[in-house]
């Protein structure tokens, strides 16, 4: 089966089972549809649909990170030629023995992926390495949209994943991928009813922080604040009037020790159900672990 070959924070793999269960009946039932993930981040829900019994007839991926559609667009197109950067990258960093030699190979690494080159192969690479190398797996920028995140403790990581790779080149192949903002997708794909299937949305936007310590919403430049999510659930309302079903994740702020009602309140007039999760990236111990995830939907 198919896999994700970027790390993401809050991506879905461990929520696969939960989300295909509270799929439509019409794609559980295997009628001809087209699926659209709006914030593709590591692309997990795509990929197993897209090997699925019942397949999606299209598919369209967006990201606004720019960096991150670039590397589904290498992938895409040209596999062979990033899996040979990979592989270089990967046995010059093999070489270095331990982090305090490893250090300025990533910094300098860091530091020309933030020069943003127009060869968009190195770039792919450069984002699977600082993705692979880096604190946790995280994409994180500043305000200037320069990559800052730090070293991390892996002693042996892996880059050239050439199965999974290959296999999401095989599978994306006719994908659209998207690099626009949730709120102009309706505007600027016009061919959705033109395909006379119907389409299910799934949106798996920056999570609304649980403490500041846990905020990692800076995945693109300018962070996705409590405004962005009442914009989100505005969109989703027009979603919904124009027919469309749609299925959304989000954290749980309700939880006893905060009482924070936002997303009870926000989407009241839709099905909102908790999940466990397992969330590991947080200072507070008390906030790692097995913790509550809303799955919304309208239908």
């Amino acid at each position: 089966m198919a896999k994700p070959f970027v790390k993401w924070v809050g991506g879905k793999s461990q929520l696969i089972t939960d989300i295909t269960q509270r799929l439509p009946e019409y794609i559980q039932t295997g009628q001809p549809y087209q699926f659209v993930e709006l914030f593709a981040g590591s692309a997990a829900v795509a990929l197993h649909l897209m090997e699925s019994e019942y397949p999606p007839q299209k598919v369209i991926l967006n990201d606004i990170n720019t960096d991150l559609i670039n590397l589904y667009q290498v992938v895409k197109s040209q596999p062979n030629k990033l899996l040979n950067a990979l592989n270089t990258i990967q046995a010059e960093y093999d070489i270095l023995e331990d982090k305090a030699a490893k250090q300025p190979y990533y910094y300098d690494k860091r530091r020309q992926f933030n020069l943003r080159d127009k060869d968009a192969i190195k770039h792919a690479a450069l984002f699977v390495f600082l993705n692979r190398a880096g604190f946790n797996g995280l994409y994180r920028v500043n305000r200037k949209n320069e990559f800052n995140v730090p070293i991390g403790s892996y002693k042996q990581p892996r880059f050239a994943f050439a199965d999974a790779i290959n296999k999401a080149s095989q599978l994306l192949a006719n994908v659209d991928i998207l690099n626009i903002s949730f709120d102009e997708f309706l505007s600027k794909t016009k061919q959705l009813d033109q395909e006379n299937l119907p389409t299910f949305f799934y949106l798996d936007p920056p999570y609304k922080p649980l403490s500041e310590s846990s905020s990692f919403t800076s995945y693109a430049k300018g962070s996705f604040n409590d405004d962005d999510q009442r914009k989100l659930k505005q969109f989703c309302d027009t979603l919904d009037n124009k027919g469309y079903q749609w299925l959304l994740s989000n954290s749980d702020t309700a939880r006893p020790a905060q009482q924070d009602s936002f997303f009870d309140d926000l989407y009241a007039d839709y099905t909102i159900e908790r999940v466990k999760a397992h969330r590991s990236i947080n200072s507070n111990g008390s906030q790692r672990g097995q913790i509550n995830e809303l799955l919304i939907r309208n239908y």
